[in-house]
């Protein structure tokens, strides 16, 4: 984690005038706003049990560091993590990286090979792009889920496991739930402690700690030293909308620090305009719609949700139901009852 940098208007942001630090288990995750705060804070409840988790967020996010840690402030944080991306595994061959196979189950197995449940045994298995996993294998995925228990590809012998799984998506999985295209136990069976990770421009306040951070990393890596940015280019960065978000970004300072000579980063600006220039098909989404319209109403409460004045009387809903909104949708209000996202 880290520390929060000045702002300066008229001289460069130096990344060596703040100290940063990690705290144990969040390695990677940089930030210091209350939308990545609430975030963790859900992280450190979950982390001790072993209830499944289902990470919600835009692809770019950061949802492999949320395992990540999840996993390691758990129980199981000497145990293996195994990380497998549904969605980068051809249909044929899911199967048996998930449950495994023996030889000769199909053309090209010659050998025995365990799967990923195998491999994560006692651990925790993180499965990204769970939306991407076919229905035929939804039935398998569930049966492992409740009962622990499996067979290889080709053999008949049931494999007992104890695994935590820990999923992700950046897709609506109730959507495909109404498309029949996921079950809905599975769905259920998932969905036991939700977590919204925000996209990068609802806190835009950890992008310039971002920046330092990836040109810390590269500048390292490709032996250069790169002390400042100037001010304006870090306003044009904080507010450039990321469709891609953190990975986007990660991107873009790589390049920037290879095309980079002298200490002080100079970014290629060209095509990077605020969020309300740029006309892009996600900032006109019905989330969106949903997001704006409840800070508007919670900034006309000062941020009181309930009460027969709160925001949730205004909007017409429940309280709870406010509530699991702003959660989903990565809105949070500060002590000051002041909105920030």
């Amino acid at each position: 984690m880290s520390t929060g940098l000045h702002s300066a208007l008229l001289t460069p942001y130096r990344f060596t005038d703040e100290r940063e630090c990690e705290r144990v288990g969040f390695e990677g995750i940089v930030g210091s706003s209350s939308a990545l705060m609430e975030v963790l804070d859900l992280v450190r409840t979950v982390a001790p049990t072993d209830s499944t988790v289902l990470i919600e967020g835009e692809t770019g996010t950061g949802k492999e560091l949320i395992a990540g840690a999840i996993h390691a402030h758990s129980k199981r944080r000497d145990r293996p993590f195994v990380r497998l991306n549904c969605a980068a595994i051809p249909l044929g061959l899911l199967e048996s990286e998930l449950f495994g196979h023996e030889r000769g189950a199909f053309t090209g197995a010659v050998a025995r090979k365990i799967g990923r449940f195998e491999a994560a045994d006692q651990g925790t298995l993180f499965l990204d792009e769970i939306g991407d996993i076919p229905l035929e294998l939804q039935a398998k995925l569930l049966r492992v889920l409740q009962e622990g228990e499996f067979e290889r590809l080709g053999s008949n012998q049931t494999q007992r496991v104890n695994v935590r799984v820990v999923a992700a998506t950046h897709g609506d999985l109730l959507k495909l739930v109404s498309e029949k295209r996921f079950r809905s136990d599975l769905y259920y069976r998932l969905n036991v402690f939700p977590i919204p990770v925000p996209a990068l421009r609802n806190r835009a306040e950890d992008i310039p700690l971002l920046v330092r951070h990836f040109v810390n990393k590269y500048a390292g890596r490709m032996q250069k030293r790169i002390d400042e940015i100037p001010a304006e280019a870090m306003d044009v960065l904080t507010g450039h909308y990321w469709p891609g978000n953190i990975r986007e970004l990660q991107n873009f300072i790589e390049r920037s620090v290879i095309l980079t000579t002298g200490n002080l980063l100079r970014p290629r600006l060209e095509g990077l305009r605020p969020a309300d220039e740029q006309g892009s098909p996600e900032a006109i989404t019905l989330e969106e719609v949903q997001r704006n319209h409840i800070r508007k109403t919670l900034k006309q409460t000062n941020g009181v949700v309930a009460g027969p004045r709160g925001a949730a009387a205004r909007l017409g809903m429940k309280r709870s139901t406010l509530y699991f909104h702003m959660q989903k949708l990565g809105i949070s209000r500060s002590r000051q009852n002041s909105l920030s996202i």
